[in-house]
């Protein structure tokens, strides 16, 4: 009996092994089969799963980039600070022995000791040797984390300044505008990023020269004298300087201001990162890449990093808010930082550096603070509203904060004082990686440059799928600093990195300059209530429908907190859920949804007209 059954199967295969040959010599020679397509896919597939088991020796099991630095007797495997710390902080791995691991030139004695609670862990400072290379040598280890008392203004300033961008002149905002008409016109990714049988490094080859000869044309048709100089008698390859200007530039100024170069950015990395290959890069004749323009950068080349030292730097770049100060007091305000910046541009220009340009670099840092208020202070603003509506040891009627997996779209289930921590433990995440942003956008530009990638079908399409070291770092040291602070952490610790949810690290960055876009529209609804509540039939449908204006405040960020920070957005926890990536995609869940609630009518009575950030005032 079972002899037959043996048979038959084998004559079933071999049947199907012809239909498929058969299937094969029909399909047309130039598009790659249905099985084809497969078969890669699995090949790849094997090929990652086999070197991501990979883990050269003396390097974190979990992280695989960074060097072990514990020893864990229970588990037999070895971690970095970060990752014991991550993975060791819950549940019967509390308990389990950790030994530090000498390395030669560490003087600390090997040692056996219980794994500390989560308010004992030590924050990580141990710098990557994957950090070595030339284009890092200049950035800060990880002082993103790291706050040490004895640091000075001047200190923060110097290494924040290591990853600030300089604001771009009147020059580069003209070479800027070409490279945006060229990057609107470009059908790059629409040609390389294919399952094709043709070259792939044929096509990319064409394709950004295809680029840069739009760039020309434009170049020429805005200033002919200049283009003469530039193109005349001269191949791509004499102009290489040229084009890494003007490709630094667009990069510059996208960090500068996320919510611009929507669609181009995107175009620009991914040829970047094409044309950083080796083969790209020879078949070209020259590189498009040069490391980014900062304040250090910018100084450092000119001998004026003493500028960055004086105190009179605080003032210079401070930004300058109205909100509940006298005309008086702004007017005196603005007066104490036009003297700083005088200043300090008469007394540290030289022959390198003139009073305009370090003008220019005050600028920048000030740059950075506008930033910073934008993205940053919006999650302490709704930080504020969740301590002051809610507590999370009492629950006012009508307000709880609790959730239940199958109910209203959530997939979570907390109680209200779970919920309040959840959400308070997420938005001080969110501000600590928006406090970062230019740290973590420097890194997420070299991961981007510095790595090859494989094309996936991530369920949105093709995507470049590529390994994330520097991003996924710099993540867990933030996440860690969260947990340290919050004591006990609510949900998954998984970062989505270099994955089908967060190809790479463009898309990280991407997907949490997000947040500002949802947070503010919320933020600045709740503030204008009080001015259309003036009016007396919006405060009469305000009263009757919501119960008063401060009713009607306490239901709206309510509703957010609970539906907004319920997993939902994706049918399965990899995507959503409560782990790190998931909690945003919850949030931008909740926003399709907003012409549903009962409060969007007042959300267009303040002037709401969505969350892409381009057109609310």
């Amino acid at each position: 009996m079972w002899g037959n059954e043996a048979d038959r199967k084998h004559r079933l295969e071999e049947i199907l092994q012809r239909e498929d040959h058969d299937d094969h010599d029909d399909n047309e020679p130039n598009q790659p089969s249905a099985e084809d397509i497969a078969k890669a896919d699995s090949a790849q597939m094997d090929e990652d799963l086999a070197a991501a088991q990979a883990t050269a020796e003396g390097f974190c099991v979990e992280c695989k980039d960074q060097e072990s630095f514990y020893s864990c007797e229970q588990c037999a495997e070895e971690f970095c600070e970060v990752c014991y710390a991550m993975l060791h902080r819950t549940g019967n791995r509390v308990r389990h022995i950790k030994k530090e691991i000498f390395k030669p030139g560490n003087n600390t004695t090997a040692k056996n000791t219980p794994a500390p609670s989560v308010n004992g862990m030590s924050t990580s400072t141990s710098k990557g040797s994957s950090l070595s290379e030339e284009t890092l040598a200049e950035l800060p280890e990880s002082k993103v984390i790291v706050s040490s008392g004895s640091f000075t203004f001047g200190d923060w300033v110097i290494d924040r300044s290591k990853y600030i961008p300089m604001r771009l002149d009147l020059t580069e905002r003209k070479l800027l505008r070409l490279l945006e008409a060229a990057l609107n016109v470009s059908e790059y990714t629409d040609k390389v990023d294919i399952l094709s049988y043709t070259s792939k490094s044929k096509r990319i080859v064409h394709q950004i020269k295809d680029l840069c000869a739009i760039i020309s044309g434009l170049v020429v048709a805005n200033d002919y004298r200049r283009g003469q100089e530039l193109f005349a008698d001269k191949s791509f390859e004499d102009n290489e300087e040229f084009f890494q200007v003007i490709f630094e530039i667009g990069r510059r100024h996208k960090i500068m201001n996320p919510e611009k170069m929507r669609s181009a950015y995107g175009k620009l990395m991914y040829m970047l990162m094409d044309s950083n290959m080796e083969e790209i890069e020879s078949t070209l004749g020259f590189n498009c890449v040069i490391p980014i323009k900062t304040v250090y950068s910018y100084l450092s080349e000119r001998d004026g990093l003493d500028v960055l030292k004086n105190d009179l730097v605080a003032d210079a770049t401070k930004e300058i808010i109205s909100d509940g100060k006298t005309r008086q007091q702004i007017q005196q305000e603005i007066r104490k930082k036009e003297r700083a910046i005088e200043m300090l541009s008469r007394k540290y220009a030289n022959g390198n550096l003139t009073p305009d340009e370090i003008k220019v670099c005050l600028y920048s840092i000030g740059d950075n603070h506008s930033f910073l208020r934008t993205n940053r202070d919006p999650c302490d603003k709704m930080l504020k509203y969740l301590t002051t509506y809610f507590k999370p040891n009492s629950i006012d009627e009508g307000f709880s904060l609790a959730i239940r997996s199958g109910q209203q779209g959530a997939r979570l289930t907390h109680g209200h004082e779970t919920q309040y921590w959840y959400i308070n433990q997420t938005l001080n995440l969110w501000r600590e990686i928006a406090h970062e942003m230019f740290y973590l956008w420097t890194l997420s530009d070299l991961d981007m440059l510095d790595n090859d990638y494989r094309l996936r079908d991530t369920g949105q399409g093709l995507q470049r799928l590529q390994h994330c070291p520097h991003v996924s770092k710099a993540m867990h040291t933030i996440l860690h600093k969260a947990q340290q602070k919050a004591g006990m952490w609510v949900g998954s610790s998984v970062i989505h990195l270099g994955d089908s949810n967060v190809p790479n690290a463009f898309m990280f960055i991407d997907k949490y300059n997000q947040v500002a876009r949802i947070l503010n529209p919320i933020i600045l609804t709740l503030e204008k209530i009080d001015d259309i509540a003036k009016d007396e039939g919006i405060h009469a449908y305000i009263r009757d429908t919501f119960g008063g204006v401060n009713n009607l405040r306490k239901t709206i960020v309510c509703d957010f907190f609970r539906m907004a920070f319920d997993g939902s957005g994706a049918d399965n926890f990899f995507s959503a859920g409560s782990c790190i990536d998931g909690r945003l995609t919850s949030a931008w869940n909740w926003c399709s949804q907003i012409e549903k609630k009962a409060f969007f009518p007042i959300f267009l009575l303040t002037g709401f007209t969505g969350f892409d950030g381009e057109t609310w005032s």
